[in-house]
């Protein structure tokens, strides 16, 4: 059982915004944006939270923007996170245009590396929606995405909104 958080803990993101798959929570600190996830409305609704500074306000700002155009382009301060070959990956993924897809293989010999690497990086993606993973996807079909239990369910739901968002259809 996980303890509960005690009353004068600060909260867990600097801004949550809802989304139609959930939420996203952002977290800021030291001028840039440190996190952001994607949480499904049941941890929505329990986390609510306005922007708790400037950063986070203009990073909560960028995201609706997004969430209403998929052609809005983020432009925020992102925390240096990562290896050197995350980093390579990233900026591969990031260069797909909205309504495009690459295979992990193909993002793979963009950065002269094999799929799965390629996969363990975009799992590793602190910044999903900024640096978009669900941009990669198999060869027959939208492929694995965080995986992570009983919430595989719920990401692959956000994965297939957001690629439907930008135009793209799968299946």
């Amino acid at each position: 059982m996980i303890p509960p958080i005690p009353l004068n803990s600060p909260p867990l993101f600097s801004a949550v915004v809802e989304a139609p798959f959930g939420a996203v929570g952002i977290r800021t600190g030291d001028g840039v944006v440190l996190e952001m996830v994607y949480l499904p409305p049941r941890f929505a609704e329990d986390v609510a939270q306005k922007p708790l500074d400037a950063l986070a306000k203009r990073a909560a700002a960028q995201v609706k923007r997004y969430l209403n155009d998929p052609d809005f382009v983020f432009d925020l301060p992102l925390a240096p996170v990562g290896t050197a070959f995350q980093s390579r990956v990233w900026r591969a993924i990031s260069a797909i245009p909205r309504g495009d897809v690459l295979t992990y293989g193909q993002v793979a010999k963009l950065v002269q590396s094999a799929p799965r690497a390629v996969g363990q990086a975009c799992g590793a993606n602190w910044f999903p929606l900024i640096v978009p993973c669900h941009r990669v996807t198999a060869t027959g079909g939208l492929g694995g995405f965080s995986n992570d239990g009983d919430l595989q369910g719920f990401h692959i739901g956000v994965k297939r909104w957001l690629l439907a968002h930008e135009g793209v259809t799968l299946d």
